[in-house]
């Protein structure tokens, strides 16, 4: 029968997998890493299932050295630490598959009957130093995490799609840094921000005197990133005729400079980055069809932050650190009623406007304890104060809320305001209250707001919860 190795410092984990995996295979666990080193030396399992972080020996650690002695020995890495760094570092380590606890205990059981029936080279590296800001313990962003281990020894082509402010050119400089190219040149452009008659030298450089106020000869970033790669960020607003020149250069793997002669190879990775839909842009003709099919080799989709809400604490504690340090103050920390805040709101802006809102509150907020008064005002759809009231737009809901809300409504009246927003405003404290109070099933809480479970399905998506 084949065997299996289950290594965590967690008993419970120990018994899961075990349970999980018995009926299948014979199963023998260990509480520490160098336990399992140790057993080694007399016997040889066929998957190795182990923690990353564990006393002693860390499974990254055991990982390096079960790959020196066994290289074909396929291992599975679970941890409770969602990072880019540990799923690189697994994937770069050899293991044949990386898992984030809690796991679907059929997951594990699929997994482990692909590892034992595949034999895969375990790779010898450890991973570079990668960016911490790419955090991600949603399974969304684990994929993520895992292209990028994945594709990291080739030289694949990569299209990166995401709304603005997503962090495409982050996982477009970690695909690069995990590459065989990581010590080569790491060259991004704007495709949107240089107008399409001046990108042509930006891209391919110019020959002196190839055109009126060319005096001397440019090297373009096509040359600059030789060896290395080039990120073509927000690539659905290059021009028709630039699109027609890359793709001859992704075709033929060289490039003129303009007015120049002589061809210049491009050994140069392409990762192309979009917050446009490419398909329709094809359908209007805006987009050759030809040059996506060249770019889509391998995509990556990110997730917009409201769809990996489980992810801001960790974000938010990132950047509060990362704003203190950029202007050498204390670093501050956030009140649990404040976070709430935070995790509430839908961030259209994504990552970047998470970052700005952080480095904000650094700035403004008075002590060391970011409070709710901390939060800049658009934040504050829903405010959670300390005595348990809510409060919307400073409106606090307490014993008298029938007459406070009353007062509101006259004033909002005799400003001349409608009552549009107010009344939206209203409609989503009631929705997420009742979701609140049923665990966020969505039967329970039309029953309770007296909706069909239609309507409320509508409500929460026009609402954006």
């Amino acid at each position: 029968m084949t065997n299996i190795w289950i290594i965590d410092d967690e008993e419970s984990i120990r018994t899961i997998c075990t349970s999980a995996l018995e009926d299948l295979f014979n199963v023998e666990s260990f509480s520490s890493a160098s336990e399992a080193l140790l057993a080694l030396n007399s016997n040889k399992p066929d998957l190795i299932i182990t923690d990353i972080k564990m006393p002693g020996m860390s499974g990254l650690e055991f990982l390096n050295k079960v790959s020196e002695k066994f290289p074909d020995l396929p291992t599975i890495i679970i941890t409770a630490h969602a990072n880019i760094d540990n799923a690189l570092s697994a994937y770069k380590g050899g293991a044949f598959e990386y898992l984030t606890k809690p796991f679907d205990i059929n997951e594990i059981r699929k997994l482990a009957i692909k590892a034992t029936k595949t034999s895969k080279p375990a790779q010898n590296d450890v991973a570079q130093e990668s960016n911490s800001e790419i955090v991600g313990k949603a399974e969304s962003m684990q994929e993520v995490f895992k292209a990028i281990g994945k594709i990291s020894k080739t030289d694949i082509t990569v299209l990166i799609r995401g709304e603005s402010g997503t962090g495409k050119e982050l996982i477009a400089q970690s695909v690069h840094t995990n590459s065989t190219r990581s010590n080569e040149p790491f060259i991004a452009i704007n495709v949107a921000a240089i107008p399409h008659e001046l990108l042509e030298s930006e891209l391919f450089g110019h020959e002196k005197g190839s055109f009126t106020g060319a005096q001397s000869q440019r090297i373009g970033r096509f040359e600059q990133a030789l060896g290395g790669t080039l990120f073509l960020d927000e690539i659905g607003d290059m021009h028709p005729e630039l699109q027609t020149r890359l793709l001859r250069v992704l075709s033929s793997h060289e490039f003129y400079r303009v007015g120049g002669q002589k061809p210049i190879k491009s050994d140069v990775r392409i990762i192309a980055a979009t917050n446009q839909n490419i398909e329709d842009l094809i359908k209007t003709g805006q987009f050759r069809e030809d040059l996506y099919h060249r770019l889509n080799v391998f995509r990556i989709e990110l997730p917009p932050l409201r769809k990996r809400k489980e992810d801001i604490p960790a974000l938010v504690e990132y950047f509060l650190k990362k704003s203190a340090d950029e202007i050498k103050s204390e670093r501050k920390d956030i009140e649990e009623n404040a976070m709430d805040i935070l995790n509430e709101y839908n961030w259209p802006g994504n990552i970047r406007q998470l970052e700005n809102t952080c480095r904000y509150i650094t700035v403004m907020a008075p002590s060391t304890s970011i409070t709710i008064d901390d939060i800049p005002d658009e934040v504050k759809n829903i405010e959670m104060i300390t005595n348990g009231s809510t409060q919307v737009n400073g409106l606090d809901a307490n014993i008298n809320w029938e007459v406070t809300l009353s007062d509101h409504i006259k004033s909002v009246l005799q400003d001349q305001k409608d009552l549009t927003n107010l009344s939206k405003e209203l409609e989503k404290i009631l929705l997420q209250e009742a979701l609140k109070a049923s665990n966020g099933r969505r039967i329970d809480a039309a029953k309770i707001l007296g909706l069909g479970r239609n309507t409320i399905t509508r409500k929460i998506k026009d609402l954006g919860l």
